[in-house]
């Protein structure tokens, strides 16, 4: 089978498809068949050796956090999933193998997939696995948004920040989104109930917010001083300035900047599918690759300027 994999770190033209073994599944473990796949601020760090005392330097390594498909084979054990069944999940981000999300076929834990929501294509659902689990952990688990609440999603326009609009709106609170302006029109119909452009607007002209949701990881000291009393703040962009800002933050109690490793279970994608069959949560797709082309979905990435997500399919002509 074919599999993306980072042959050295570096620029996006490290990576490969290359040709490999197909895994089989152990005990607990399933066998998906893989159709697609996004592209992900973790899968880019670990590319560049960002995080290299995380990923090893053991090559090669696999790329690609989510993935949608179906179930081709199961292992021992496995109750609940059958062959042909749609799901997606994701890799466990610390235990990367040579093979990951964007390949052919991908052996998972049922720990970490759930079934797929009936009404998203597999590209749909593969712009939301990552995106929306980690803005539901990110507005539900970490800040506890409650109805009503002021917030601020900063970077509104990425995967997670088009998620976070949208789970926000559902969740009854009311959203200001920080982004280019001419992605005010899109934003206003996923729910925001304001849009500023962040060019031309400066941290210290907005505000109060309960609760402030960053996903760009910068300053963000600056944006915390933009907290209410009891306000909470989260940020998923993380960086090395934004590790620096969290640690000074604690001594701040509840107005710290709070952060965590999205990692969802079968639990938070069975959530994350809940909102999605209740149309509180849609996927918004940037643009679509090839599997062969991720180096150039990489590359468009880096460039930045993303409105959802980049997703890489698995052409069926090639299992």
């Amino acid at each position: 089978m074919k599999a993306v994999q980072i042959t050295g770190f570096g620029t996006a033209d490290v990576l490969r498809v290359n040709d490999v073994d197909r895994p089989a599944p152990g005990a607990g473990e399933v066998l998906v068949s893989v159709e697609a796949s996004s592209v992900n601020g973790h899968d880019v760090i670990v590319r560049s050796g960002e995080l290299k005392m995380v990923s090893g330097r053991r090559f090669p390594i696999g790329v690609g956090l989510d993935f949608a498909g179906t179930v081709a084979a199961t292992g021992a054990g496995v109750e609940g999933y059958r062959v042909g069944d749609r799901v997606w999940g994701m890799v466990h981000p610390r235990r990367r193998h040579s093979v990951a999300g964007a390949a052919e076929y991908v052996v998972v834990s049922t720990e970490r997939i759930a079934h797929a929501p009936a009404d998203l294509s597999s590209v749909e659902a593969a712009a939301l696995v990552v995106a929306g689990s980690t803005a539901l952990i990110a507005l539900r688990d970490s800040v506890h948004l409650a109805d009503g609440e002021r917030v601020l999603v900063r970077g509104a326009a990425g995967g997670v920040g088009t998620a976070a609009v949208q789970l926000a709106h559902a969740m009854g609170g009311h959203v200001t989104a920080l982004a280019r302006d001419r992605h005010a029109e899109l934003l206003t119909d996923l729910g925001a109930d304001e849009v500023l452009d962040y060019r031309s607007t400066a941290s210290e002209q907005i505000g109060p917010f309960d609760v402030i949701v960053d996903t760009v990881g910068t300053e963000l000291h600056c944006y915390r001083g933009r907290l209410a009393k009891g306000g909470r703040m989260v940020t998923v962009g993380l960086s090395p300035s934004a590790l620096a800002a969290i640690a000074a933050s604690s001594v701040h109690g509840t107005r710290r900047i709070r952060t965590f490793s999205a990692n969802p279970e079968t639990p938070v994608l069975r959530d994350v599918a809940g909102h999605v069959t209740s149309g509180a949560l849609r996927p918004v797709i940037d643009s679509v690759y090839p599997l062969a082309d991720i180096a150039a979905a990489h590359q468009a990435f880096e460039r930045g300027g993303v409105v959802g997500k980049h997703v890489v399919t698995v052409p069926r002509s090639s299992l």
